[in-house]
C-alpha cells in the first residue's frame, strides 16, 4: 500500500503521542521533501522538529517530479507536494486534513483521509482509547466542530 502524507497528520500524531499508528496501520508513509521541511521548521513544535530530527525506518522522504497546476498552486507547499507526490506514485491513499486541499486532492480523485480518519481506524482496531486520543487531541491547536468530534466518539461506544 503505497500512503503518502501532508504535514498535519503527522504533526499532530506527535503531539497526542500516536505517531506510532502509522507504521500500525500503513506500514510506510512517504512525505515530498516540502513536508520533511515544514515538520523540521523553527515554527513546528518543538517535540514535532525533535521527532523528525531522526525519521524512522518507515517514514521516507522522496522528491516530487510531477509539474504542478493551478489547482494545487494555491494551497501551501506540503500539501501541494503531498496531492502531486501521491498522484505521481499513484498512492493508494493521501493523508490531509485542510479543507481546500482535500477538496483539492478529491479532484484529482484521490482518497484521503485525516488525523480523525487515522484515529477512527485506530479506534476500530482497539488500537487506542478514542476519548483519550480525541482529548488530547482537542489540547493541541486542531480543530473540528463538537459534533464531528462526538459523531466519530458515539460510533466506538
Amino acid at each position: 500500500m503505497i500512503v503518502v502524507s501532508n504535514t498535519s497528520p503527522i504533526n499532530y500524531l506527535i503531539l497526542i503521542d500516536h505517531i506510532n499508528l502509522l507504521p500500525e496501520l500503513f506500514q510506510q508513509i512517504i512525505i515530498p521533501q516540502a513536508v520533511y521541511s515544514e515538520l523540521s521548521d523553527a515554527a513546528a513544535p518543538a517535540p514535532v522538529q525533535t521527532w523528525i530530527t531522526t525519521p524512522p525506518d518507515w517514514l521516507k522522504i522522496q522528491s516530487v517530479n510531477q509539474p504542478s497546476d493551478a489547482i494545487v498552486d494555491l494551497l501551501d507547499p506540503g500539501e501541494r507536494e503531498a496531492i502531486l507526490l501521491a498522484q505521481e506514485l499513484n498512492a493508494n491513499l493521501l493523508l490531509l486534513d485542510d479543507m481546500k486541499a482535500r477538496r483539492a486532492a478529491i479532484e484529482k480523485q484521490l482518497v484521503i483521509t485525516g488525523i480523525l480518519g487515522i484515529l477512527d481506524q485506530a479506534a476500530a482496531m482497539k488500537l487506542i482509547n478514542l476519548p483519550f486520543a480525541i482529548q488530547n487531541l482537542q489540547n493541541t491547536s486542531f480543530w473540528a466542530s463538537d459534533s464531528l468530534l462526538q459523531k466519530l466518539l458515539d460510533k466506538h461506544v
